[in-house]
Formats: C-alpha cells, sequence, structure tokens
C-alpha cells in the first residue's frame, strides 16, 4: 500500500504490478499537480488514472459526482474502484475507455493526464484531439511528459497555444480551450471564400 501525504491530505492506495507506478506515487504526476488549481466548480476527467491518485486527490478539493476517470486496464480500473473507497470519495465515475473513444460525458473544466511517453504517439493523440472537444471553453487540459517539442506542436495545433512548465525534470503542458479558435478559424473560412469568389470572378472573365 502506497500512503501520500501532502499539505495536510492523506491518502491511501492499493495497487499492483500490473500498473503504472506501483511502488509510489509518479513524480510527474505530482510535478503536473502542482500546477493544478482546483474550484468547486471543476468538471474533472483523470484520463488513463490507473489506480485512480489524480481523481481521488481531486475529490479531496471538490465533489467526488463532477470527476469522472478512466483507463483501459481493468485491473486500472478494480484498483481505482477500491481506492475510490478506501479513500471515502465515492461518487466518482470510473469509465473503461481507450483514451476518449468511450467517454460519453463532455463539458469539463480539467482534462488530467500522464501520457505514455516511452512509445509512438497515438495516445497523447488521442488525448489531444478527443480532449479539446470534451472540453468546455475556458475549460484546461494539463499534460506531463519527458518529451517536449510534439507536444508543444501538437497542443499549439489543436488549441492555439500552450503554456509549458518545467517541474522536477518534467515537462508540464497546459492548454486552454479558447472561444477565439472558433472565430479565428470563421476568419480563415470567410478570408478563403472571398479568394474563391475572386478566383471565380477571373475564370468568368476569362471566359468571356
Amino acid at each position: 500500500m502506497i500512503v501520500y501525504k501532502n499539505n495536510g491530505v492523506e491518502l491511501k492506495f492499493q495497487t499492483n504490478d500490473k500498473v503504472f507506478s506501483p511502488k509510489a506515487i509518479d513524480a510527474g504526476t505530482i510535478s503536473m499537480l502542482s500546477k493544478v488549481n482546483f474550484a468547486p466548480t471543476d468538471k474533472v476527467l483523470d484520463l488513463g488514472c490507473g489506480y485512480g491518485f489524480v481523481g481521488i486527490y481531486a475529490g479531496q478539493f471538490i465533489s467526488p459526482s463532477r470527476i469522472t476517470m478512466s483507463d483501459i486496464s481493468e485491473d486500472a480500473l478494480e484498483l481505482a474502484k477500491e481506492n475510490i473507497a478506501l479513500n471515502h470519495v465515492n461518487g466518482i465515475k470510473v469509465v473503461k475507455s481507450n483514451g476518449l473513444d468511450h467517454i460519453e460525458d463532455s463539458g469539463f473544466t480539467l482534462i488530467l493526464a500522464n501520457p505514455p511517453y516511452h512509445e509512438d504517439f497515438s495516445v497523447p493523440k488521442n488525448y489531444i484531439e478527443k480532449g479539446y472537444k470534451k472540453l468546455t471553453v475556458g475549460g484546461a487540459m494539463y499534460l506531463v511528459t519527458k518529451r517536449k517539442e510534439w507536444y508543444k506542436k501538437k497542443l499549439i495545433a489543436v488549441f492555439g497555444g500552450t503554456k509549458i512548465y518545467e517541474v522536477n525534470g518534467y515537462y508540464v503542458f497546459m492548454a486552454e480551450k479558447k472561444e477565439y479558435r472558433k472565430q479565428t478559424d470563421k476568419k480563415n473560412e470567410n478570408h478563403l471564400s472571398k479568394k474563391l469568389a475572386r478566383k471565380k470572378s477571373r475564370n468568368r472573365k476569362e471566359d468571356v
């Protein structure tokens, strides 16, 4: 069993060798949470929850009913459910999902994830592209990794920008979903429409 103590918070977690970081709370995850401020009105998705540390930690600050935890691993989900009961945060929703493929809820204000960074980028690609759609405007995605450039480029491409913090040898990314992205897209569409209209006009003149 892992016992986590910090700033008056004491949490206990059952783990096993089939899940990520079974001997201690992952340092990258703790680095990410050092940059997150929870508000009572937040709606949180702990993506790739493992045995449930992030979601259960969030449950110390907001109502458990406003938290969803998901993972593809049955072993992880069983431990997460056990740890929810162990830490008295009943009400957290637990969902089996490959990334966000089976997350039906939306309107999250926070999506928190520590994606596997020793594999290819298919997992974080799913997280970022589909996570953007699940966030409410003004909501934010936090990711922690030891790889910088791919995440930076991908988050800028999808969100329009990202903040990057270096914490204890990790990169913590925070990307906010902003309304202006839609406005920018609309502006680009209008600009493109005008260009197409001018081109058609020139073509008509040439035909004459």
